[in-house]
């Protein structure tokens, strides 16, 4: 089901708040996915989801490639895929927020000098919360 980026509905947004892995689905250089276990945060006002990862990292490959990258997490009859273009920042400002959106849903993320933050611009919600 295709849902609102907009106004994804409070189900939605208690879902993406719940503790919950997911993966990321980026692409490489040849076309094909790189599927990936991930934590992540969601602003619903910015549309936003963030990652934490490490540079020199495959996904960071890929995100800083551009293009399209979808995040899903699945809990039973529940799932949500969250689409949209994907960047990649070591802008201090953006991986804090990052870290922050990983935190309030997992704990405080361990210190890493090597730190960046993936972003999905979300354009299309699909699912079923």
């Amino acid at each position: 089901m295709s849902l609102d980026p907009a106004a994804p509905g409070d189900g939605v947004l208690e879902f993406l708040r719940e503790r919950h892995l997911a993966t990321l689905t980026t692409l490489r250089a040849d076309g094909s996915p790189h599927v990936v276990p991930v934590g992540f945060g969601y602003d619903p006002d910015e549309r936003l989801v963030r990652i934490i990862t490490i540079d020199g990292s495959q996904k960071v490959a890929n995100a800083t490639r551009g293009g399209r990258a979808a995040v899903s997490q699945v809990d039973g009859g529940r799932w949500l895929t969250l689409e949209g273009e994907i960047t990649t920042t070591d802008d201090p400002a953006r991986v804090a927020a990052a870290e922050a959106a990983y935190g309030e849903r997992y704990g405080t993320p361990g210190e890493r000098a090597d730190r960046v933050a993936l972003e999905i611009r979300v354009d299309r919600i699909l699912g079923r919360a």
